[in-house]
């Protein structure tokens, strides 16, 4: 089985919602060297503003695609992708500055490692792909971008605070990766 059902047109790559998740990846070495060189408040901020056009664009980029029609294959593979990288390399920035986040570091990528093998593995041997995100997942991620964007706008947190957000990001990608094994495992034993 092919990954799209259909083959993708010129305007289904090239769509207004799709045009905005490339922007937002194509945002993401700018705003983690930004943060990486960053020597003063103000460039740590700009950094942060960066982030947050990232994040407007993605709430503008499904309203879009809803309201006028043009949700794609594409769309429903590259927002998901734009917000995992998006995610990724807002935790990476972090782990620059708190020793602690390395630890989500190296979780994000085991968990979204499996999401991604598991997805493909699914997508390739039988035919399924997983229709959206899980409501665990889903709330996984919205608590992990908050807390994200906090770390990136207020740098002057106490570090217990900012471990204790680190600890609870923690331990909700580990209980909905726990909760994604048994429908992945589902998934793989039914028939086609």
């Amino acid at each position: 089985m092919a990954f799209f059902e259909k083959p993708l047109t010129r305007k289904d790559v090239f769509s207004i919602p799709n045009i905005m998740g490339y922007f937002r990846i194509l945002l993401i070495p700018v705003y983690v060297l930004l943060y990486y060189h960053a020597e003063s408040v103000k460039e740590y901020y700009i950094a942060a503003v960066l982030v947050g056009i990232s994040g407007i664009t993605d709430m503008l980029d499904g309203k879009v695609a809803r309201h006028f029609n043009m949700i794609t294959e594409l769309g429903k593979v590259l927002d998901p992708v734009a917000d995992k990288l998006t995610l990724g390399a807002m935790i990476l920035c972090l782990a620059f500055r708190y020793e602690n986040m390395r630890w989500l570091v190296g979780l994000f990528i085991v968990k979204e490692g499996f999401m991604g093998i598991m997805g493909l593995l699914l997508s390739h041997y039988r035919g399924r792909k997983l229709d959206g995100a899980k409501w665990y997942g889903k709330v996984c991620t919205a608590f992990s971008y908050v807390v994200m964007f906090v770390l990136f706008f207020f740098l002057r947190l106490p570090l217990s605070l900012v471990n204790a957000l680190i600890v609870c990001c923690g331990v909700l990608m580990v209980v909905a990766w726990m909760l994604y094994v048994p429908v992945f495992v589902k998934m793989w034993k039914e028939k086609e």
